[in-house]
């Protein structure tokens, strides 16, 4: 036949024991689900190259079931047909016909012949087009910060090549609709099923989308943590200081530091207000950390010198 059965029991999703229903069945269920007619213009090239491909799997398969009431394999002479039986070698790939006695060999050719048309060229079509996928086509899905910790619904504009009916090949532009869940990560890909560029004699290529993280003024993301960087003035180092801001969903957050000397590189860490964890479904977060750094004077008089060497002599 030029092609595995196995292929064939694949492309049709039975198994290799199927019976004669059991393979029409298939047949119709798939024919009626790939008829290209039913299909819209983006997704009719793979539609016409699957339904050649059923058909001619479902051809193929039902040539072999009707071939086995006389074909079988063959071990020298011998053929499990009975006394009397003649083997007829037909193939020249080691199967051979049992026929009844007195059954000349011309017809036994004519059995084989009929069912066996050779050649297959839809399916060599179909196995050339559903092997080869066009390129996919690569976007950038930019995110800021607030949409990638709340999740969003985000509308995506780009332009993809369509086959039109005549085969030439123009530029269309298409809108998705892009579900942004909470805690996605930079780096993220979306695929959009054929719906990137197309190619004569090819499957739809698919549009990959890979999202990317718009710079936030205030927070910037490690992992599932958010860090929020603060400069605190000496005084206030020294002497007591709080810090206000909102979260990302809007909440306003202060942290007082009245009770404590802020020394460089301080750091707080707030439990569970980063980042929503992916694909955890308790509410997981990450945590915020607010990292506070010492802003020291450029320069001091000599009174204020004087001043703070008496005030600070002996806190050492």
């Amino acid at each position: 036949m030029g092609n595995p059965p196995e292929l064939y029991h694949k492309i049709l999703n039975i198994p290799k024991d199927t019976s004669p229903q059991e393979l029409r069945a298939a047949y119709k269920s798939l024919v009626k689900k790939w008829h290209p007619d039913k299909h819209p213009p983006s997704s009719r090239p793979e539609a016409e190259a699957r339904f050649k491909a059923i058909s001619e799997a479902y051809e193929a398969l039902l040539d072999q079931q009707e071939n086995r009431a006389v074909f079988g394999p063959c071990n020298g002479d011998r053929a499990g047909g009975g006394a009397g039986a003649r083997v007829e070698r037909t193939r020249s790939d080691g199967f051979c016909a049992r026929s009844a006695p007195g059954t000349p060999a011309r017809e036994l050719k004519k059995v084989y012949s009929a069912g066996n048309p050779g050649g297959r060229p839809a399916f060599a079509e179909f196995s050339s087009s559903i092997v080869r996928k066009a390129p996919p086509l690569e976007r950038r899905l930019e995110c800021t910060l607030e949409e990638l910790c709340r999740g969003c619904s985000k509308e995506v504009t780009f332009t993809r090549d369509v086959v039109t009916r005549n085969g030439s090949i123009v530029k269309k532009e298409v809108t998705q609709t892009v579900q942004v869940k909470p805690g996605w990560r930079k780096g993220k890909q979306v695929v959009l099923e054929g719906m990137g560029d197309e190619r004569p004699g090819c499957l739809p290529g698919d549009a990959v989308l890979t999202v990317s993280e718009r710079r936030h003024p205030a927070f910037k993301r490690v992992g599932d943590d958010l860090v929020l960087r603060a400069e605190v003035p000496l005084a206030g180092a020294l002497t007591g200081w709080s810090l206000s801001f909102r979260l990302l969903g809007g909440r306003k957050v202060t942290c007082s530091f009245e009770d404590e000397v802020i020394r460089p590189g301080h750091e707080r860490v707030i439990r569970g207000e980063g980042m929503p964890v992916p694909g955890r479904k308790d509410g997981a977060r990450g945590d915020l950390r607010v990292k506070l750094e010492v802003v020291f004077p450029t320069e001091l008089s000599d009174e204020q010198r004087a001043g703070l060497a008496e005030i600070l002599r002996g806190s050492c």
